[in-house]
C-alpha cells in the first residue's frame, strides 16, 4: 500500500488530482494504473483510501473512498533537541518521524547555539513529509525553533511528563503511561550545570540510555523509541 500526503481540504473531497511530483513518483517510477488502491493522509491523523479512476499524461484522478487506518501510537511524544550537522539534522527528523514522534522542537544551548534559516525548516517538513509516506503514518511532525532555552518552559507547558538525556543517569523505572510526554536531548558537549538546575527546577527528570555516548541524532532515536515503544503496539 503506498500513503500519499495531501492538504486537509482534499482529504474532505470526493475526487482529487495528483500532479507534479507526486503524480511523476507514483504513475511514473511507481507505475501504479487505473484501479490502484492508495491511502492519503492529511498529516493531521486523518487517512482514506483513494481509488485511480483516470490517469492522463501529466495528473491522475483519485476517488476518495472509507476511512483507512492511521498508524499512529496511542502516545503523543515530542522532541527538543539542539542543532547537529546539516546532514545529521535530516537524518533525525527522518527517523523520529519514522518512530512515530508528534513533535520536533529545535532548541538553542550553552554549548549549541547554533541558529537556521526559514528554508532549512521548509526543507525539514519536506524530510518528514517523506518519511510520513515511507512508515504510512498520518501525522507529520510539527517542526519548529530555534527556541532560546529561555523558551523551553512554554514549549513544555502542556506536556507535564518530561525528560532529558543525561550520562550516568538511571533509565525509567518503567515504561512511562501517560497520553503524552516529552524529550530534550543535550548539545554532544552535554548540558551546563545551570541547564542542568533549569531542567530539574522546570519539572524534567534525567534518563539514562546506558554507558555509551551517542550523537545527538542517535540519542533522540533511541530516547523517543524508548518513550513509544509500548504505545506502538496498542
Amino acid at each position: 500500500m503506498i500513503t500519499l500526503v495531501i492538504s486537509v481540504d482534499q482529504l474532505r473531497c470526493d475526487e482529487v488530482q495528483v500532479d507534479g511530483h507526486a503524480y511523476r513518483h507514483l504513475f511514473r517510477a511507481r507505475r501504479l494504473t487505473e484501479d490502484a488502491v492508495v491511502r492519503l493522509v492529511d498529516g493531521r491523523g486523518a487517512a482514506r483510501f483513494a481509488r485511480a479512476v483516470a490517469v492522463e499524461a501529466s495528473s491522475a484522478r483519485l476517488a476518495l473512498g472509507e476511512a483507512a487506518p492511521a498508524n499512529e501510537p496511542a502516545r503523543h511524544v515530542e522532541l527538543l533537541a539542539p542543532i547537529p550537522k546539516a546532514s545529521r539534522l535530516s537524518w533525525m527528523v527522518e527517523k523520529a518521524t519514522e518512530i512515530g514522534v508528534s513533535g520536533i522542537r529545535l532548541m538553542q544551548t550553552e554549548r549549541a547555539p547554533r541558529e537556521v534559516g526559514v528554508g532549512t525548516l521548509e526543507r525539514l517538513r519536506r524530510v518528514a513529509v517523506a518519511a510520513v509516506e515511507q512508515s504510512h503514518r498520518a501525522v507529520v511532525p510539527v517542526i519548529s525553533g530555534v527556541h532560546a532555552f529561555s523558551a523551553l518552559p512554554d514549549l513544555m507547558d502542556s506536556i507535564p511528563e518530561r525528560w532529558f538525556l543525561q550520562p550516568q543517569s538511571a533509565p525509567p523505572d518503567a515504561v512511562p503511561s501517560a497520553s503524552a510526554a516529552l524529550l530534550l536531548v543535550g548539545p554532544e558537549g552535554g548540558w551546563s550545570p545551570d541547564e542542568v538546575e533549569q531542567l530539574t527546577d522546570w519539572g524534567c527528570r534525567p534518563m539514562g540510555l546506558g554507558p555509551t555516548v551517542m550523537r545527538i541524532e542517535t540519542a533522540a532515536a533511541v530516547g523517543c523509541a524508548g518513550l513509544l515503544i509500548e504505545s506502538l503496539f496498542q
